[in-house]
């Protein structure tokens, strides 16, 4: 039967093909995120479905002429593109529409070549049913969308059309989805992938071998390295360079005479404590690099589940999200702060690990080069990792999680001492059933549902972040101290790493958190739906109450203020002899007014006299003495009593318990019982500060103009500000407090923008958002982040939020470029990015604002910045200035050894 999810008969007319070719589908990009984009998707996965839907009944079709069953395949296709995204179902479709275009090729020649066989031996009775056989056909045809479908089956099967318009089909959907270009990371992910096809045909005896010969000292295999390196600097590899002579670089590879210290330059800075950063030039940064891609494809999936550093879909975002919503009920947790720089001892060791799964002399002397060479830029703790600092080197990463990846199984077998072998259980039987849940457990995610009726007194959980360790411990303080205390002596005197013995172990029920990925982790109550509708009552009581005692107070303390003018006015008039009033008060209190004495003296002088009378000198303010001794006393004594009962009434309804209100409530017995969570802050108190410390807000808190960035164009300082914004939603838009980062967004950041452009024209704030309207929009408004954030994700996409690919880049701070200079005839000057040959207009000095400790908050600007970077000059253009504000490259793509000259 046919489907009507797949059919065309009942589509509107735009959607029906129209006959001879199909019409050339526009660019992959010319369409906007809107209305006509999704129109246009709708189109092509119609079409896309409706063929696949075509070729399904085709193929039944020929499977009843043959006898068989003729399955309804057309649901199942239509259930799957249903689940697809966008790009996914393309790439089925062309792929589906291929193979049943082959397939039916394949089955139409058999046909034809029975026929011609049995042609001159057919009987009428055969005649009938082959004429049967193609009026099927024909039926199928009938309901097919293809254009050129209609007439060609009719004329003979023999013609082969069908799989003719298949075959135009796959061409038409493979020429549609190349005018999409691939996003640099889908390209970095192929070049790597051209690397592991080199290093996967190394692998002989259950160990990598002649991994430097055969692979990294390839001149295809550096070509590709240095490809990602301009990938990363956002260079399109398109255009070749070739001021880099990568068979030269082999050569030397090849005959181990490539001298490492010969291609390394150093930054030091100079006073008290001088320290010193060596950083490779662009060759030993491309074999550094080659070297990154090889260990990383070996030992990749050797890698532990609680490793969340550097790798594909476990970065900062689900190292959070693990300790957030997989960590159930923990009682206590602690972290530990690792501090050591790589020395003899560690890199020996680090070599020894690395053994077990690769026999290479020439790859260790190699990496013991750079060591001696000091440009490894190895260092447990110090900064943090992931951030695009360049004091963080090349190869750091994997080598620290290729040595760390030890701690992670001493982890899992801690994990099993103390959950599953713990020396509390008497029974073999019950030991036994506890290992097998616990080995149960971990084989499905930890996921204690999954463990089955018995439940462990004690629960460990870990999480790594490189060199950032998180704890978590479910039972009493003593087991927690216990573990601590085995985990420090491994990592101590196995791995050989300074660990701070301070560390505290704090309770989970204390408010203030524990620190993390520079975000605070702490538990909180989750009401329960009941509650939170009752305290919202209660808020809106409270709202209530509060408008109606300022309506009452500004509505006495105007009947207060024309007390006092009519008071001054009865004042005047006794002045004058033919309108005072010899009876009255102020006639006989006259003689007390002094000779010379003015009027409004005279009048202060007798309200001073009033307030005395009244004692009503220790009220708050003027004010609340109009309202409370003047107007008040006025009013009928109805009216007070009811209004302060009113107010009496909401004071005991505010704070009345919540357990007394819920039984108040008609289905109380729902769902009352609150829950603790785990909640991810975003450090707001943190960001404030940093704002402050880069001239973004006074020491009151209000925006103001950042001098530094007035000298740059209009655009440079609107992405500026920009990059500020995109990182703070890309970092802090899963944390439990992200409505305070969207208030920082729409009242400081876009506000100081704002009042920096309008100091560098002196106009008028409202003139500058006339003006640049439709710039400032790049800095979303809070209604507009929402908006911001519910964009579909493409494949592309995934690409660009894998960590391992943009390791160092979406988590790179912004930094803070003054200009320093212009660039002329005379003094020439290039890009500084690896790279890039473009000229550089202008020349910028970079401002290390800050050298937080180890670990700091992440509030989006770069901390850490090695100081013998500060006020280093560096030659942009302003493509890479635009990228480096906006978080699509960091400092580590710039080459720095050419600051000399700048």
């Amino acid at each position: 039967m046919r489907q009507s999810s797949a059919s065309s008969t009942k589509m509107a007319p735009e959607y029906h093909h129209p006959s001879g070719p199909a019409p050339p589908l526009p660019p992959y990009d010319a369409h906007p995120n809107g209305f006509a984009a999704k129109r246009m998707r709708k189109l092509t996965q119609r079409r896309a479905v409706d063929y696949t839907s075509t070729v399904v009944r085709y193929m039944q079709g020929l499977i009843k002429l043959k006898g068989g069953p003729a399955p309804s395949l057309a649901i199942v296709a239509a259930a799957t593109f249903s689940s697809m995204s966008y790009e996914k179902r393309l790439t089925v479709a062309r792929k589906a529409t291929s193979l049943t275009a082959h397939l039916c090729d394949k089955v139409q020649k058999v046909l034809v070549q029975s026929d011609t066989h049995s042609n001159s031996e057919k009987s009428p009775g055969a005649a009938a049913d082959y004429g049967r056989a193609s009026e099927r056909i024909e039926e199928f045809a009938d309901h097919s969308t293809l254009a050129t479908a209609d007439g060609d089956i009719n004329r003979g099967i023999h013609e082969m059309k069908l799989a003719e318009n298949l075959a135009n089909l796959v061409k038409e959907s493979s020429h549609m989805d190349e005018r999409r270009p691939k996003s640099r990371m889908e390209l970095k992910r192929s070049l790597e992938l051209r690397i592991k096809k080199r290093v996967k045909e190394q692998y002989i005896n259950g160990k990598f071998r002649n991994l430097m010969a055969k692979v990294i000292s390839n001149p295809e295999t550096l070509r590709d390295a240095y490809d990602c390196i301009r990938l990363n600097s956002n260079i399109n590899t398109a255009f070749n360079d070739d001021n880099t002579s990568f068979d030269s670089i082999a050569k030397e590879l090849g005959c181990g005479s490539f001298d490492v210290n010969a291609n390394t330059f150093s930054i030091s800075k100079k006073g008290a404590r001088e320290e010193v950063l060596v950083l490779p030039n662009i060759n030993l940064r491309v074999i550094q690099e080659a070297i990154r891609i090889v260990l990383e494809v070996v030992y990749k999936p050797d890698f532990s589940k609680i490793s969340h550093g550097y790798r594909s879909g476990r970065g900062h975002s689900t190292a959070l999200k693990y300790i957030s919503k997989e960590i159930s009920n923990p009682d206590w947790w602690f972290t530990l702060l690792i501090n050591k720089k790589l020395d003899a001892c560690i890199l020996g060791k680090l070599i020894t690990v690395m053994e077990d799964k690769v026999e290479d002399p020439s790859l260790y002397a190699m990496i013991q080069s750079m060591f001696n060479a000091n440009v490894l830029n190895l260092e447990f703790g110090g900064f943090p990792k992931g951030h695009g600092l360049p004091q963080e080197g090349v190869l750091s990463s994997i080598l620290m999680n290729i040595y760390l990846n030890q701690f992670d199984y001493e982890f899992y077998r801690l994990s099993m001492k103390y959950e599953a072998l713990s020396p509390s259980l008497h029974s073999d039987q019950k030991s036994q059933s506890k290992l097998r849940s616990w080995f149960r457990r971990r084989l499905k995610g930890n996921d204690l549902g999954c463990a089955g009726e018995e439940s462990f007194s004690i629960r460990v959980h870990s999480c790594r972040f490189m060199d950032e360790i998180f704890f978590s411990v479910a039972g009493s303080k003593d087991a927690a101290l216990d573990f601590k205390s085995e985990v420090l002596n491994y990592l101590q005197k196995s791995l050989h790493l300074d660990v701070d013995d301070q560390a505290e172990l704090l309770s989970c029920q204390m408010l203030h958190g524990i620190r993390f990925l520079g975000t605070l982790v702490r538990r909180n109550v989750r009401e329960s739906p009941a509650t939170r509708a009752v305290h919202k009552l209660k808020e809106k009581v409270a709202l209530f109450g509060l408008q109606k005692e300022e309506a009452w107070n500004a509505g006495t303390v105007s009947i207060g203020k024309k007390w006092l003018g009519h008071g001054l006015k009865k004042v005047k008039e006794s002045e004058i002899k033919h309108l005072a009033d010899c009876r009255s008060v102020l006639s006989k209190i006259s003689h007390f007014r002094k000779s010379g004495m003015e009027t409004d003296h005279w009048y202060k002088h007798l309200l001073k006299i009033w307030m005395e009378d009244v004692n009503a000198k220790a009220a708050e303010s003027e004010d609340a003495i109009l309202s409370k001794y003047v107007a008040e006393p006025a009013l009928p004594q109805e009216l007070r009593n009811s209004f302060y009962e009113f107010q009496r009434q909401v004071k005991t309804y505010v704070s009345s318990e919540t357990t007394s209100t819920l039984s108040l409530l008609p289905s109380a017995a729902s769902s009352t019982e609150s829950v603790i969570i785990t909640e991810i802050i975003a450090p707001v108190n943190a960001i404030k500060k940093r704002l402050l410390r880069y001239g973004l807000t006074t020491s009151d808190g209000y925006p103001r103009t950042s001098s530094l960035l007035i000298l740059q164009d209009n655009d440079q300082i609107i992405d500026w500000f920009s990059g500020i914004v995109r990182r703070w939603l890309r970092w802090y838009a899963e944390c439990d407090n992200f409505n305070e980062v969207k208030l920082l967004i729409s009242n400081i950041v876009r506000k100081s923008c704002i009042r920096t452009l309008a100091a560098k024209y002196r106009v008028h704030e409202t003139e500058i958002e006339k003006r640049f309207d439709t710039e400032l929009s790049r800095i979303p408004s809070t209604q507009e982040i929402e908006q911001e954030m519910v964009n579909e994700t493409s494949d592309a996409q995934s690409y660009d939020n894998d960590e391992a690919l943009t390791y160092g880049i979406s988590y790179s701070g912004l930094c803070l470029l003054s200009l320093a200079r212009m660039v002329s005839e005379s003094r020439p000057c290039n890009c500084f990015v690896n790279g890039c040959m473009a000229p550089a207009p202008s020349v910028y000095t970079l401002h290390v604002m800050e050298r937080q400790k180890f670990p700091g908050w992440n509030t989006g600007f770069s901390s850490c910045i090695h100081p013998s970077l500060n006020r280093r000059r560096l030659g942009l253009c302003k493509q890479h200035l635009k990228d480096l504000y906006l978080g699509h490259i960091s400092l580590q793509s710039i080459n720095f050894g050419l600051s000399m000259e700048a």
